[in-house]
């Protein structure tokens, strides 16, 4: 996009927003679209997940010819809620994010949806919200704990150590926790797991696997609830030596980052699920631009984001290609 067609927001915005914002300012695209400003508030964009849907959710705003900020909460509440309340503020036609505490938003939604803002949330679910792009927690934990648990049935007898990275610091992603410890679970009975914690950035990731492997220097497997938890796991088991036929690192995304882990030659990196963030980012951009050009809706509209189990053997033989 040309430099020359960005603009500026008042100043309140640029205060608040500036420190947090992927970009330090809305964009236009030029014509009577460029009075239409959409926002996408991430939870925390420490996580690449969270930058596909970024990205795609940008791709269509540049599409469409609109204006678009990008914001980074950073696993803040407070900042989250302020966040929103600027954007209200200063009047944006649209804004999607994902809650890190519904009920610290609840009201802002409101207050949103009363001033005719379009409004929705993507992936952790805004009840509220105009559109709620999301997820069933717990049916994407089982499909990442049944790779990680079909891969200790056939490789390990069914008989592992097992780490659990989760997001168990996110009310709403827990479920997706248990979905990934019953399914292992079923699978595999005899497995121990020897720790879940929450750690859904790499670093944290990082920093939990090597503490477990302190304790459990024998651990199998890394399982985490998102790429970027086990993106952080799989650096420890690296580090510590911890390679070979009887280890492997589970996760679900399938982000870049992760995809690019599981092509290392040797690698221990088995598997990860694609929950297309990218195509949400993207369609959640086109379809508050429809409510904002033809009308929002009577009634709250629902889509889930789909997911397919991507396993290193269909990544590398070129059956799975990412979307993008």
């Amino acid at each position: 996009m040309n430099k020359s067609h960005r603009i500026g927001i008042v100043a309140l915005v640029m205060v608040s927003l500036l420190a947090g914002a992927v970009s330090a300012a809305p964009k236009s695209g030029g014509g009577t679209k460029s009075d239409i400003k959409l926002a996408y508030v991430s939870m925390n964009l420490a996580n690449p997940w969270n930058v596909a849907v970024m990205k795609g959710f940008e791709a269509a705003c540049q599409e469409l010819g609109v204006q678009y900020l990008s914001i980074d909460s950073q696993y803040k509440v407070d900042k989250q809620v302020s966040d929103i309340e600027n954007l209200i503020n200063n009047n944006f036609s649209g804004f999607t994010f994902t809650p890190i505490d519904p009920n610290a938003t609840r009201a802002l939604v409101e207050t949103a949806k009363a001033r005719g803002i379009a409004t929705g949330s993507i992936a952790q679910m805004q009840d509220n919200v105009h559109l709620i792009y999301t997820l069933k927690e717990y049916d994407y934990g089982w499909s990442i704990g049944t790779q990680a648990g079909e891969w200790i049935r056939d490789n390990l007898g069914g008989r592992a150590k097992v780490a659990i990275i989760s997001q168990d610091n996110v009310e709403a992603v827990i479920p997706r926790g248990n979905g990934v410890q019953e399914a292992i679970l079923k699978l595999c009975p005899n497995v121990q797991i020897v720790s879940r914690q929450a750690g859904d950035i790499p670093e944290k990731g990082q920093q939990i696997i090597e503490s477990v492997l302190q304790a459990h220097p024998d651990l199998n497997v890394v399982v985490a609830t998102n790429d970027s938890g086990g993106i952080g796991g799989y650096r420890a088991m690296v580090a510590g030596g911890k390679v070979g036929n009887d280890r492997a690192v589970f996760s679900g995304d399938a982000t870049a980052e992760a995809l690019a882990c599981m092509r290392e030659s040797n690698g221990i990196y088995r598997g990860t699920v694609d929950l297309f963030p990218y195509k949400g980012g993207y369609e959640s951009a086109k379809i508050l631009y429809k409510y904002v050009t033809e009308g929002i809706p009577p009634t709250q509209e629902t889509i889930y984001l789909p997911y397919v189990p991507v396993p290193r053997a269909d990544l590398l033989s070129g059956k799975y290609v990412p979307q993008n």
